[in-house]
């Protein structure tokens, strides 16, 4: 029988892969909050010596390490018995998520990860949404920079619609703008090597062709033709009105739409309505104008061809995209490849929501955060909401497979802001 995660478990945080850039740095915060909380937390890993040794690298000592191996059900079943909520930062997902998710399901606890791979996502809803909901579990995916900055704004703007106007959302649109250190900007600066080899995974893997589908999270089949009418996803370059280059969301557009979505048709479903999708833009804000303007929207074009190619790759026969994975794998660098210490304390960056309801009334959410947005502010918000998730009335009584904003809510958004991310409703 399935046990309930609100049973008394020796820890209340279990961070599963802290070898990787993110794993550290949620490790490190949760060193800090659990001092200021009094959680109780580990860390897990297949070899005990190097997850601490990675750890005192950084000056972070763990109480707990549990040996662990997403290879070993057992392990994973010993580790996942004795926790509220596993972290999960061991990818690909594609390859590795699925046997903890079965342990964290099996034994009674909430489960988190950083996944972008939506195939893999749209797999877990299959085989765990309704387990998991009948034994009153979280499982909640997608929860880094993408997407739980833009779900939870987005929830708050339809959440401000519903309450000041009893009305829908019709149109959303959201921009990313970041302010970089100063000094040269490379790759590892920009994007993870855990990102790109989940890319690889995501093409080369199972379901691929949902994965550059913005209803891919959507169970009902009428209500993802509804979104995918209503809501594709653009990938050409355009302007705001203030005459900023947009360009398509970084590292993938295809990742925030599926689960901004998926949330409204699950809170729309708990409160008894129908779900009715609204259009959904999301872009990277290149601002200026001058001279430099040709090359701004020369760069945004050249990220929409190479995300509309992975588009194209994801939709070729299986043969051809396993192919193509092989070669992507050897040519994107390894999983730890990113930036460390200042190049990550150094970015600021923010997300504006504006959104226009069926009755043409207008609500904007700013969101302001601090760290780099996929590694560092990812990693502290991250192990806050595993802290939310521990513990009892924190979030909403709604559970299965779920979003990020969907297993949040909003009710305590305030307790992102020991993790650098403050949320602000306007009209």
């Amino acid at each position: 029988m399935e046990a309930s995660a609100k049973d008394n478990r020796d820890l209340t945080v279990v961070v599963f892969g802290v070898s990787g850039i993110a794993g550290r740095s949620v490790a490190a915060y949760l060193a800090e909050r659990a001092a200021e909380t009094g959680a109780s937390w580990a860390v897990a890993g297949r070899d005990a010596a190097k997850v601490e040794r990675v750890l005192g690298e950084i000056g972070v000592g763990a109480p707990e390490t549990i040996v662990a191996d997403a290879g070993d059900p057992d392990s994973l079943a010993a580790m996942a018995s004795r926790t509220r909520v596993v972290l999960d930062l061991v990818g690909p997902y594609t390859l590795y998520g699925t046997p903890v998710i079965e342990a964290c399901v099996a034994a009674g606890s909430h489960y988190a990860d950083l996944t972008g791979e939506m195939p893999f996502v749209r797999r877990t809803i299959d085989a765990f949404h309704e387990r998991a909901a009948a034994a009153k579990l979280k499982i909640m995916q997608v929860s880094g920079f993408e997407a739980l900055p833009p779900d939870l704004a987005v929830l708050l703007a339809a959440k401000a619609a519903r309450e000041r106007w009893g009305e829908d959302l019709a149109e959303v649109d959201l921009e990313v703008a970041t302010q970089q250190p100063e000094g040269r900007i490379g790759l590892s600066d920009m994007i993870s090597g855990g990102t790109l080899q989940s890319t690889a995974e995501a093409i080369g893997g199972e379901g691929a062709g949902g994965l550059t589908d913005p209803a891919a999270l959507i169970v009902d089949p009428e209500l993802a033709a509804a979104v995918r009418s209503r809501s594709p996803i653009p990938l050409a370059p355009r302007f705001n009105a203030r005459g900023d280059v947009l360009a398509p969301m970084t590292p993938a557009a295809f990742i925030n739409p599926a689960v901004i979505h998926r949330t409204m048709a699950l809170l729309a479903a708990d409160r008894g309505a129908e779900a009715r999708p609204f259009r959904y833009r999301e872009a990277v804000t290149l601002p200026g104008g001058g001279a430099s303007l040709p090359l701004r929207y020369a760069a945004a074009a050249l990220l929409g061809a190479t995300q509309a190619g992975f588009a194209a790759l994801s939709r070729t026969r299986p043969p051809v995209r396993r192919r193509a994975a092989d070669a992507l794998r050897r040519i994107f660098p390894p999983s730890g490849f990113g930036p460390t210490g200042g190049r990550m304390e150094d970015w600021t960056w923010q997300v504006a929501v504006d959104a226009r309801t069926v009755g043409g009334h207008y609500v904007r959410v700013d969101v302001d955060a601090d760290g780099h947005p996929g590694y560092l502010t990812t990693s502290r918000m991250f192990g806050e909401a595993g802290l939310m998730l521990a513990e009892d009335g924190a979030t909403p009584e709604l559970y299965g497979c779920l979003t990020p904003a969907a297993a949040l809510g909003a009710g305590n958004l305030d307790r992102f802001e020991h993790a650098g991310l403050r949320f602000a409703v306007s009209s």
